[in-house]
């Protein structure tokens, strides 16, 4: 594509993206300054549209991007659109706040990225039993209580408060804690079988109730959960978008956004590493090929442990949905090694 054809739909795609409504060549030519005349440019429309980048939506209107068009835009056109200050405060007092829970932490950031995009936003939790074993520990509450925390390298926390038939000491809870740590350190989440449950229950073999509540919680921590877990917010915001006032392109959406596999198939179908987009009908699921996804994945020290997407019309500002995606990726990943 010569350089004026790439000017023109480039400006195409911008002027449809804030306004709705198709382009034509006059408006091109005042709003753009590309120093060449509206018929040149209904010459260059011409062209473009014969090659699949752009269409006209009927007779007489001007154009608007095609599928092809938004991904020539989004693979060689498009530059990543700066955040606000008021943006940037907004995202970092958010991920300021203390929150130690995982599942708060990543609901709160999916509402968060809808609001800041006005798309819909989805992310992927970790599975329970995903991952490896981080940390145990036997923390003393008072005489009679104990509280038993483990934590996955997937950033899954889950503590409970047992109540001790008698006391134990806290030197000799310290040890407790020593040989789980020892024993479960790295161990695959999913991989925990009868054999070594059996194993460290002799280690509690004088402790009667204390030694049933402990391999009872270490038995539902580290036995995997059958399904991925997601969070889904702003749906709503999808009625404010033109496209979707046909009530069956609507009506198609929400069907989708209903079936719990379709929206986990939304991010699980990443074709590449890092940030992904896909657009219309590269998306092929009925519903969802009137719109765009883009994806990226969330870690704690370099691993990836979720994935995180906004959903849009196919009309959506990328360059804006991207940085904020990827923004707000960077903090909750910041935040969940942190913590």
């Amino acid at each position: 594509m010569d350089e004026r054809k790439k000017q023109i739909l480039q400006a195409i795609v911008n002027d449809y993206v804030t306004t709705a409504e198709p382009v034509g060549s006059r408006t091109i030519s005042k709003k753009y300054g590309l120093g060449v005349s509206s018929a040149t440019i209904r010459n260059e429309m011409s062209d473009l549209e014969e090659l699949g980048y752009i269409e006209q939506p009927h007779t007489s209107a001007g154009r608007i991007p095609s599928d092809k068009g938004y991904r020539y835009y989004v693979d060689c056109l498009m530059e990543k659109e700066k955040l606000t200050p008021t943006e940037i405060k907004q995202v970092e007092n958010f991920f300021a706040q203390k929150n130690t829970d995982l599942e708060q932490i990543v609901q709160a950031t999916c509402h968060l990225l809808s609001q800041l995009t006005n798309y819909t936003a989805i992310i992927l939790v970790p599975k329970r039993g995903d991952g490896s074993l981080e940390r145990i520990q036997l923390i003393p509450v008072s005489l009679y209580r104990v509280m038993v925390v483990i934590v996955s390298d997937t950033g899954f926390i889950n503590h409970r408060v047992l109540d001790l038939p008698h006391p134990i000491e806290p030197q000799r809870l310290q040890e407790i804690s020593d040989f789980l740590q020892k024993k479960l350190f790295g161990l695959n989440m999913e991989k925990v079988n009868g054999t070594l449950l059996k194993e460290i229950s002799h280690q509690f073999s004088n402790h009667g109730d204390f030694k049933n509540l402990t391999l009872e919680l270490l038995e539902q921590v580290l036995t995997k959960s059958k399904d991925d877990r997601f969070f889904l917010n702003g749906i709503l915001n999808m009625l404010n978008q033109p496209e979707f006032r046909d009530l069956e392109k609507l009506k198609a959406l929400f069907t989708s956004l209903e079936e719990d596999q379709i929206v986990k198939s939304i991010l699980m179908r990443k074709r590449k590493d890092g940030t992904d987009i896909t657009i219309g009908e590269e998306n092929s699921i009925q519903g969802i090929n009137q719109c765009s996804v883009i994806t990226t994945d969330y870690k704690i020290n370099g691993k990836i442990i979720g994935s995180i997407g906004v959903l849009g019309p196919t009309r959506m500002n990328y360059s804006k949905a991207v940085t904020v995606l990827e923004y707000v990726t960077d903090q909750l990943s910041w935040l969940l090694e942190k913590y």
